[in-house]
């Protein structure tokens, strides 16, 4: 997994220059962290009510804030700003509008380490955009080997032993018409609350190792219309040699899971045998969790059909002290 956070000087780099941003004082709180992805807005803060600041969040400080500052007391505002900074800030950002940050705020900054950024973007325009730079840095991540694809609309994960057949089994999905995802190393992130989406490294993206052919390129040998970028995860299919000494569930009323970022996702093992058509098992499975996805869960329907008939049967051949018990 990723550390959950992101250092100041990071949002300053190169990469991120859609934000905008440029460091005006508090050079030494560059390596300060950001632990939360929304950023936050000081308010009353400068009046000393600090319950509400956070710390690890970025504070945006407005035209209004910087009013309200030059209107108290020199004394009371050197006193609240400084509280407000040592609450353990991740790092201030002026607004576009403010041209002449006031010189308290550049001075305490220096003394106390809190990085102070201007943004040339307009407000919202800097919100939407450090948003999602933050929430794509801080969210929890790992990677997978398995095949993700898009069947039917549902995220399906296939994993299992090497050699098994994933990835074969996944050039026969797209020959009948659905998405490949990523093949051997899927990327996978998790979104709150509870939601884990796939995607393909930047490397090996769109390719397909198959054994006695090699590597092939999907998007090249099939068009845009066989691939996408990435998916949320539904369904996770294990494929695994048939064992003929193990019970397999055979009317689908367990329900196994599978855990990834500690979000659990529905799981399929499915035997591998010769005459076994697994692509077709798969495509099934995945109608079928669409199904439960909307409140339809077959098995667990004819087992209430299957009771129901039972009740019927016994209390039409039996006595009312059960003695009439079908033979």
């Amino acid at each position: 997994m990723n550390p959950l956070y992101v250092e100041v000087r990071e949002l300053l780099a190169e990469v991120n220059a859609p934000l905008g941003l440029e460091l005006v004082a508090g050079k030494k709180g560059l390596k300060r962290k950001v632990t939360i992805p929304w950023i936050q807005k000081p308010g009353l803060a400068f009046a000393g009510m600090l319950d509400h600041v956070e710390a690890g969040r970025l504070q945006f400080v407005s035209e209004s804030d910087v009013a309200y500052m030059a209107r108290l007391p020199p004394l009371k505002s050197r006193r609240f700003v400084r509280s407000f900074l040592k609450k353990g800030v991740a790092g201030v950002v002026l607004a576009r509008a403010i041209e002449a940050p006031p010189e308290l705020l550049k001075k305490l900054c220096d003394d106390v380490g809190v990085a102070l950024m201007r943004t040339s973007k307009t407000t919202g325009e800097f919100y939407d955009r450090v948003g999602k730079v933050l929430v794509d840095k801080l969210t929890q991540s790992t990677s997978l080997h398995g095949v993700l694809l898009d069947v039917f609309g549902v995220g399906v994960l296939i994993v299992g032993k090497s050699g098994i057949g994933k990835s074969e089994c996944a050039l026969d999905l797209v020959l009948r018409g659905h998405r490949l995802v990523a093949d051997d190393v899927v990327g996978v992130k998790r979104k709150p609350p509870a939601t884990c989406y796939g995607f393909g490294s930047e490397l090996i993206k769109y390719h397909m190792e198959i054994r006695g052919l090699g590597i092939i390129n999907i998007k090249d040998l099939f068009g845009v219309a066989a691939i996408r970028d990435e998916k949320v995860i539904e369904l996770v299919i294990e494929l695994a040699a048939w064992d003929p000494t193990r019970d397999y569930d055979r009317l689908g009323i367990d329900e196994e899971k599978f855990t990834i970022l500690a979000v659990e996702i529905p799981l399929l093992r499915i035997p591998v045998s010769p005459g076994r058509n697994i692509t077709t098992i798969i495509e099934v499975a995945a109608r079928n969790q669409l199904l439960k996805i909307r409140g339809h869960h077959s098995a667990k329907e004819f087992r209430e059909k299957l009771d129901q008939e039972l009740a019927r049967q016994t209390q039409g051949t039996g006595g009312a002290d059960g003695s009439g018990a079908l033979e």
